[in-house]
């Protein structure tokens, strides 16, 4: 892959700076998949906090989210902002479909501040 990746994909940022300067990597880095790729991250480790303070969530909700990090339905969640008028939010609800048991957990307790201020630093790396 050239310089910039392929702008026409969720994996890739897509910036003129981008298309001349930045490495594949780089452009993953700042990409839409893994942007939410991490926000489902962060939902995941908040859970697993939330249970172990004593909050009613299930390790059958935990695993399902596991189950379905990268199960990231991009038009669902066009559509669902487009609706809502709220990244975070269509987001929730895209999570939440394809993982129906912790639907009602995922984002508990947070603001949207809590994934939009946590992505960058989390710098995850996904295998």
């Amino acid at each position: 892959m050239a310089a910039g990746g392929d702008h026409g994909s969720p994996d890739s940022y897509r910036s003129p700076l981008a298309s001349r300067y930045a490495s594949p990597e780089m452009c993953f880095v700042f990409s839409d998949r893994y942007k939410f790729r991490t926000w489902r991250q962060l939902w995941l480790w908040l859970a697993e906090a939330e249970q172990t303070l004593g909050l009613p969530i299930t390790d059958e909700q935990i695993q399902e989210m596991k189950s379905n990090l990268e199960n990231i339905d991009f038009k669902m969640a066009a559509e669902e902002e487009k609706r809502l008028r709220h990244d975070v939010m269509a987001h929730v609800h895209t999570f939440g479909h394809c993982c129906p048991k912790a639907a009602g957990i995922i984002h508990l307790g947070a603001t949207s501040c809590y994934v939009g201020d946590n992505t960058v630093g989390a710098c995850v790396v996904y295998t």
